[in-house]
């Protein structure tokens, strides 16, 4: 069974200085923009990210700080990078925690405002977890019988999540090869921001999902402690998160 596009679909990989989503840089971007016609636009770039890349984030990607020294920072790239995926679906590997929110926070930093509500994801990891729970390795090899080459490059990964998801559609006959079909079977929560720190409930309410207030509508939060929006808007929050409760604020004035 082939992808069904009805539109462009981007699938991209970052290697980055860390996971944590607020703070950390990327060091390298791959690109594979899949066309409805089939044709395959492909990408690859490294990034200086203004700050030293730590040995333990070296030791996955091998990217150290000489390799991106002379490298554009992701503002001098950003705009033309929006560009690319400006009106396509987007797919990754584990994208939805990890690549999408970190991407998101880069165009923040970088001024450009992209909006990702337009696209549809998919997670193609939360596909193989739900049929195969494996890791990327696992699942080029399971379902590519291929072992995958240069693990932890971006463009090797970019590569093997865009054949896996292939693979998957030719292997599952009751997977859906429409795009928002399979973003809605990749989707593991109802997440109101790119980390979940707000999921929706049964009746589109936003519910708290961490701290003292986890299980208790935002709103209702907000209403009963006026401190607790400053805490979110001076916490180590992505700009995301924080726009989300933002939202939920201004609305609730409105009423």
């Amino acid at each position: 069974m082939k992808l069904t596009l009805r539109r462009p679909i981007v699938f991209f990989d970052l290697e980055t200085t860390g996971t944590n989503i607020a703070h950390d840089r990327i060091v390298e971007i791959s690109i594979v923009k899949v066309m409805p016609d089939g044709t395959e636009i492909v990408k690859t770039r490294r990034v200086n990210p203004e700050m030293p890349i730590p040995a333990e984030a070296t030791a996955i990607h091998h990217i150290t700080d000489e390799d991106v020294r002379n490298e554009p920072p992701f503002r001098q790239i950003a705009k033309s990078l929006a560009q690319l995926f400006l009106g396509c679906d987007i797919a990754g590997f584990n994208s939805n925690r990890f690549d999408i929110p970190l991407l998101d926070q880069e165009f923040q930093r970088a001024n450009v405002d992209f909006d990702f509500s337009k696209a549809k994801f998919i997670d193609v990891q939360t596909i193989f977890h739900k049929k195969e729970p494996r890791t990327l390795v696992a699942a080029y090899r399971f379902y590519c019988g291929k072992d995958l080459e240069d693990a932890h490059s971006a463009s090797a990964d970019t590569m093997a999540t865009y054949e896996v998801l292939k693979a998957q559609l030719e292997r599952y006959e009751d997977l859906p090869s429409d795009v928002d079909a399979l973003s809605e079977f990749a989707s593991q929560s109802r997440n109101v921001d790119f980390v979940g720190r707000l999921v929706y409930d049964d009746q589109k309410r936003e519910i708290i999902n961490f701290g003292k207030y986890k299980g208790r509508i935002a709103e209702e939060v907000l209403r009963s402690d006026p401190g607790y929006y400053a805490w979110i808007m001076q916490g180590d929050f992505t700009k995301n998160t924080k726009d989300a409760f933002t939202r939920i604020k201004l609305r609730k004035k409105s009423k």
